[in-house]
């Protein structure tokens, strides 16, 4: 079913399902009775039912509960001064802080588990460690709001209520029944540091309540409401969290919210930043999880907001997750943790496990047969005992048991998605996947925050990451490839030759600090997000269009708002910022290849400047090998230096894959191979200092006083005969390559693809009135387009086919096509389609 805008949400919601969020004070869904069920549902969420505990596929969970709890009390046992458990001293740290609340949380979950045999469940005398731990804490390191709030809000306003709430949820009939005033005394706390909502409740118009972080606090609230016995609260909580399914109309902003998913599938947070890996993962889950906390209550409804949730995942996650792992393209800052990848996407497994038992009979067939399909996916398969829930542990089981059932990816074996709301591409092949990252005046160049991702200058760049099929992908990306891959050589990136600083290089810790100064920086501000944390470029051309399976990408190298707003004296004098070089770059998404165009290469502060055609890790043993041809035809090896090179070939016969790159336009390319070692605390300062080895591979050109244009194909798993048929007789021809259009046409698939920057291009027998991405396809029978406008600000896009009269066989809404002497012209109405390719089939006469 389609994806509902803001403005439609409200109509779409059954009237006994979500709570009227035009009076979310005064609806009342919930009755009284409603509380033990809600509390019921969190129970078997968290600690399961006798029924799943019986089960052997919830035995590893179990037992990780269990270790983890005794622990802990171990733990409690030896706390020293200044401790609530031993080795995590408070008082200054709210990391430490959250710990200790989540480490108590744990504790009392193992006392939950109904069925299982340990002396810890059930146990008054455990359980009263938790209380008497929650009332030191509270008296100690919480209650006092004049001494609480320090580090992160996110600590005091999610972090902390959400092991609280938890805790309470499950030892309820305790608490009521011996420390009655300890639950209303944590919640007028917990409102007390909801400092950034309205008082002491979710504020829709807060920078700060929204996306995942609304979720996560509207869980916690109704939890609230449930110990609490309070419907108002329950209420509001889960009214508030229903604007959530909205899908985020970008010419109708609600509350100034940007947060949320996109009709493209993009999901963004922080209002600029692509993070479907991270942020969007927390809202999936918590929403399913609210959909199971609501389930048999009189809040609960149909199908049809679990079935939007179903459009995420097969929208939303399916396009960037591959062989089970996460794109880099949309972690942010997590792409600097380790055990990211293939564990991100077992969390998406698990809400998809428990969806299906809410969703459509159709959505809930095509969601187990997701489920099988990356239980199987990846070289190291989901973990059941790392779910949340030991009942999501048995139904995962269960799904996977069912004889005959389809396994599929929701992904077609062949597919191009354009991205765009986030500035992001994904292309697939069977053989392959290619995933680029974008950025613009309207989505960030990268994030950085609290000691995370030190290093993440380019990385919206257009750096790209190739995920080889049948490739451990932890040996070719995650936290390794960023540690021992020079930040000024991702791949695919054009930078400037000069030295960086991190954050807390230049300022002594994680956040650039000025109070005083109009723009108030302080950790959490605005001014802080702008201009050090997530800032965006100032460029409007970024985007593509999408033809079938094939797609064409491009965007334009700029500067960032901080280097812009310093130059014209907004920022303090002390703030560093930093020019970034020129260029125009192109990328076209075919079958066997990905042709990468780069041009306008110039730095305007005189600067060299440097393109990475490509760099690759893997591991000292696996045997890499490196070989390539010259354009004269003689021979070539790595320890040449810089040549101009026909093709070159990476061979990793360790891990069984390959990447040939033809080279077809460009100066000399230097080629180096490597070990490098560095600890992972190179790009994390909480990162544990563990010291990586990565045998790199770099193919990159540095670039003469005036730059010449760059064309190359990267062909994944090309044989040296293969790259070397790109010759003049190859399939591709470079038909453009400079500032104002970039094009080629691959005479195998008689598709021509371009990308024009501004002004009339002719290509051909296509004229195209740019800014425009276009693809065209022809055959003996006529000629399949597709328009797109990669700034998102035009009102039409034009191509006229010049030649003989085309009729329409099918056009998108918004495509009219018109004969104009000479050819047929095909008008896309771009007006608020916020960069989505417009397509129309045309037969000839």
């Amino acid at each position: 079913m389609p994806e509902p805008t803001r403005r439609q949400v409200l109509a779409m919601v059954p009237a006994g399902a979500f709570l009227a969020i035009a009076a979310p004070l005064r609806a009342r869904a919930a009755t009284p009775t409603d509380h033990p069920r809600l509390l019921a549902n969190a129970r078997a969420i968290f600690a399961g039912t006798a029924a799943s505990n019986s089960r052997p596929e919830a035995a590893a969970r179990l037992a990780a509960i269990h270790s983890a709890a005794r622990s802990h009390l171990a733990g409690l046992d030896g706390a020293g001064p200044g401790e609530l458990f031993a080795g995590v001293p408070l008082g200054t740290s709210d990391p430490n802080l959250s710990t200790s609340f989540l480490r108590l949380y744990e504790i009392a979950l193992a006392t939950s588990t109904p069925g299982y045999a340990s002396d810890l469940v059930g146990s008054t005398t455990v359980r009263r460690r938790v209380l008497d731990g929650l009332e030191w804490l509270h008296a100690h390191h919480f209650g006092d709001q004049a001494t609480g709030y320090y580090g992160n809000w996110f600590t005091w306003e999610i972090g902390i209520p959400a092991s609280v709430s938890k805790t309470f949820a499950l030892l309820t009939d305790l608490i009521a029944a011996e420390r009655p005033a300890l639950i209303p005394r944590y919640v007028a706390s917990m409102d007390a540091y909801l400092r950034h909502g309205k008082d002491g409740d979710v504020d829709l118009d807060s920078r700060f309540h929204t996306g995942a972080n609304l979720a996560d606090i509207t869980t916690n609230r109704v939890l609230q409401g449930a110990v609490t016995g309070d419907d108002a609260r329950v209420a509001k909580a889960i009214a508030d969290q229903s604007t959530v399914f909205a899908t985020i109309d970008p010419y109708d902003i609600q509350h100034g919210n940007t947060d949320g998913y996109y009709a493209d599938g993009s999901f963004i947070q922080h209002h600029s930043v692509a993070y479907t890996g991270s942020y969007g993962r927390t809202l999936l889950t918590r929403v399913v999880q609210t959909i199971k906390l609501l389930d048999g209550t009189s809040a609960a409804g149909g199908t049809e907001l679990p079935d939007v949730v179903h459009g995420w995942v097969r929208d939303g996650f399916a396009p960037v997750i591959v062989d089970g792992w996460m794109m880099e393209i949309v972690k942010g800052r997590a792409v600097s943790r380790t055990g990211t990848g293939y564990a991100d996407v077992a969390t998406v497994l698990e809400a998809a496990v428990d969806l299906g038992g809410y969703t459509s009979a159709e959505n809930a067939t095509a969601l187990g047969a997701y489920v099988r399909h990356l239980a199987t996916a990846s070289p190291t398969p989901p973990d059941p005992a790392r779910f949340v829930s030991p009942v999501s542990a048995v139904r995962y089981a269960d799904l996977l048991a069912e004889a005959g059932a389809p396994v599929a990816d929701l992904n077609p074996p062949e597919r191009s998605v354009a991205l765009n709301a986030m500035d992001r591409t994904v292309h697939r092949r069977p053989g392959y996947t290619f995933a680029l990252a974008r950025s613009s005046d309207r989505i960030s160049r990268y994030e950085y925050m609290s000691g995370e991702n030190l290093r993440p200058w380019f990385q919206g760049d257009g750096a790209h990451y190739l995920y080889l099929a049948g490739q451990d992908h932890t040996q070719a990306f995650g936290v390794d490839f960023y540690t021992t891959v020079s930040p000024y050589r991702l791949p695919g990136t054009t930078v400037p030759v000069e030295e960086r600083q991190s954050i807390p290089e230049l300022y002594g810790q994680a956040w650039y600090e000025n109070p005083g100064h109009p723009l108030g920086f302080t950790s959490s501000s605005e001014s802080q997000n702008t201009y050090v944390y997530f800032p965006r470029g100032t460029n409007a051309f970024s985007g593509g269009a999408t033809l079938g399976t094939y797609g064409a990408a491009g965007m334009v190298l700029s500067d960032d708002v901080p280097w812009l707003d310093a130059q014209a004296g907004v920022l303090p004098d002390d703030f560093v910022a930093y020019a970034n070089a020129r260029a125009v770059k192109s990328w076209f998404l075919l079958d066997d290849e990905v042709v990468v165009l780069a041009a306008g290469i110039r730095d305007e502060h005189g600067r060299a400047v440097v393109t990475t055609l490509d760099s690759r890790i893997a591991a000292p043993g696996d045997g890499v090998v490196v070989t390539g041809a010259r354009t004269d035809g003689g021979p070539w090896s790595p320890s040449d230096g810089a040549a101009t090179l026909a093709w070159l070939r990476w061979d990793n016969p360790g891990q069984g894959v390959a990447v040939g790159y033809a080279v077809l336009d460009s100066e000399p390319v230097r080629v180096t191979l490597e070990d490098v070692t560095r600890s992972r605390r190179t790009v994390r300062t909480s990162n544990p200092d563990t010291a990586v080895t990565k045998r790199v591979f770099t193919a990159a050109v540095e670039h003469a006083a005036q730059p010449s244009p760059i064309a190359y194909a990267i062909v994944p798993g090309a044989t040296a005969e293969q790259l070397a048929g790109y010759g003049r007789r190859g399939p591709l021809d470079v038909l453009a390559n400079d500032e104002r259009v970039q094009a080629v046409r691959h005479s195998g698939l008689g598709l021509t693809a371009a990308t024009v920057f501004r002004g009339r291009a002719h290509i051909r027998n296509l004229v195209v009135d740019g800014p425009a991405s276009v693809l065209v396809r022809e055959d003996d029978d006529g000629v399949t387009l597709a328009l797109s406008d990669p700034t998102m600000r035009r009102d039409a896009v034009t191509v006229t086919v010049r030649g003989r009269r085309l009729d329409v066989v099918a056009a998108d809404d918004g495509v009219e096509v018109r004969r104009v002497p000479g050819g047929t012209e095909v008008r896309a109405r771009t007006h608020e389609a916020y960069g989505a390719s417009l397509t129309a089939t045309l037969r000839r006469r």
